[in-house]
């Protein structure tokens, strides 16, 4: 149930968690760290962090987490996924490592770490109509692209040379970058519209 102060659970595996946690905590919402299947059950949202897919894949496991987020993906729940968030949302992965799955939802394919190694990080800015004029500062770290976009998915955002780097779908928001170390707040704001409606 949604109360007035939306309760915003960020995925607390791996990864980048404090910053989702401080931006969401800016933005009014009630971020909670999710670690166990009930904590997840007290959450209106849930933030992904970039991370290592295949050690959020494999937590997630460890900790029963796995089956609760895919069936709060298929019930509706709304969920932004960054970098690895991306990969765990999409429906198929295609370098994934043996055994490697996502929670899916999302109807993608994306590649893991297309921008090569860490040493290979940049800044850029985007044109995301969707969020309106002003462009938005991403930082991408390894990040993932997408290389197939399904009829049910919609795509927000292209770097200059076409490759996909933000897609939607419903509830769902996934981008191959990092919109919480650049303090770039709209994505965030856009999930807790989802949760308002």
């Amino acid at each position: 149930m949604v109360t007035s102060v939306a309760r915003v659970g960020v995925l607390a595996l791996q990864g980048d968690v404090r910053e989702h946690t401080r931006i969401l905590a800016g933005l009014g919402a009630d971020p909670v760290l999710v670690r166990r299947p009930e904590e997840l059950a007290a959450v209106d949202a849930l933030v992904i962090p970039g991370g290592e897919s295949s050690v959020i894949d494999k937590l997630s496991r460890m900790f029963a987490l796995q089956q609760p987020i895919r069936a709060a993906i298929a019930e509706g729940m709304p969920v932004l996924g960054t970098c690895a968030g991306l990969i765990m949302l999409a429906d198929e992965v295609l370098d994934a490592i043996d055994g490697q799955e996502s929670f899916g939802g999302m109807d993608v394919a994306v590649r893991r770490n297309a921008f090569g190694r860490q040493t290979e990080s940049f800044e850029t800015t985007l044109d995301v109509p969707a969020l309106g004029r002003h462009p938005v500062s991403a930082t991408f770290i390894r990040g993932p692209v997408v290389e197939r976009v399904g009829a049910k998915a919609d795509v927000l955002a292209t770097l200059d040379d076409g490759r996909i780097v933000a897609v939607e779908q419903g509830a769902l928001i996934g981008l191959s970058f990092h919109p919480e170390i650049s303090g770039e707040t709209r994505f965030h704001e856009r999930l807790l519209d989802r949760v308002r409606r």
